[in-house]
């Protein structure tokens, strides 16, 4: 009687111990899969410099989190998302992007913040003369000026805007050059096939190529802001969300503003 009581003991002990382990098994997949996330984050081509060094502070203390980028025109990138391409944040480089995502409910409610702003400016290849300021762009010696496709490129819509607040827009609409994104506006004055080019602030900062002989007035174009926001098709929600709100702390915000953006 006494071994059927121990036996019968031994096997309750056995199976608690089973489903114990069980459902320490089953709780640990979603721990690990959220350690282990991996994010794709669409963001506008000016950020392509500045986001390399936030991810790489970032990674240091979140080794788990693999992140990639996708960099293009912010119009580019927003036609990509809105057709279902694979993405769990987006960067947007104008309002006008994010607007049309989220209109179209494809953010993720309470993650859109601003991450910063920037400004426009007018370069010129190094060693250039002629060019001082937004106005000489109308002389007859100068005859390519890069910008961004506006269609597509905030860069790009934002240049127009000013070109046409002073005025100058119809005497300089025959020399414009289009790109497909602001990098390729600033490739363009680097390698000398334009005489100038309308880039972020940002951009001119890092080439050694090029430089800035005016700045856009904030009165003569929309603000420039770069919105962000977490997809709501994101397969990783909560890391998406970290990584959003760590680009608006202190040290993110620190390398922004040694690029040369406009912190809040």
């Amino acid at each position: 009687m006494k071994r059927r009581q121990l036996f019968a003991f031994i096997s309750i002990a056995i199976a608690t111990l089973s489903l114990a382990l069980g459902l320490r098994l089953l709780d640990a997949s979603p721990v690990r899969a959220q350690s282990n996330a991996q994010l794709l984050v669409s963001a506008a081509a000016s950020l392509k410099d500045v986001m390399g060094e936030i991810n790489t502070l970032y990674q240091k203390g979140n080794p788990n989190v693999k992140i990639s980028y996708n960099f293009g025109a912010s119009g580019a990138l927003q036609q990509q998302i809105e057709q279902g391409a694979p993405a769990d944040i987006f960067i947007s480089a104008a309002q006008k992007q994010m607007d049309a995502l989220e209109q179209k409910g494809l953010l993720l409610a309470g993650t859109r913040t601003n991450l910063a702003n920037n400004s426009l400016v007018l370069v010129v290849p190094n060693k250039s003369t002629g060019i001082t300021n937004f106005n000489a762009l109308a002389d007859a010696k100068v005859k390519k000026i890069a910008i961004g496709e506006p269609r597509s490129v905030p860069a790009g819509q934002y240049g127009e805007q000013v070109l046409q607040k002073l005025g100058v827009f119809d005497k300089v609409k025959p020399k414009l050059v289009y790109a497909n994104n602001v990098r390729q506006v600033l490739a363009s004055v680097e390698s000398g096939n334009a005489d100038a080019g309308l880039v972020y602030a940002t951009d001119a900062k890092i080439s050694k190529n090029v430089t800035v002989v005016a700045t856009a007035a904030e009165n003569t174009h929309s603000p420039i802001i770069y919105p962000m926001a977490v997809l709501k098709s994101s397969k990783n929600p909560k890391a998406a969300g970290d990584f959003v709100k760590f680009l608006s702390s202190q040290p993110a915000q620190g390398i922004l503003q040694k690029y040369g953006f406009i912190v809040p």
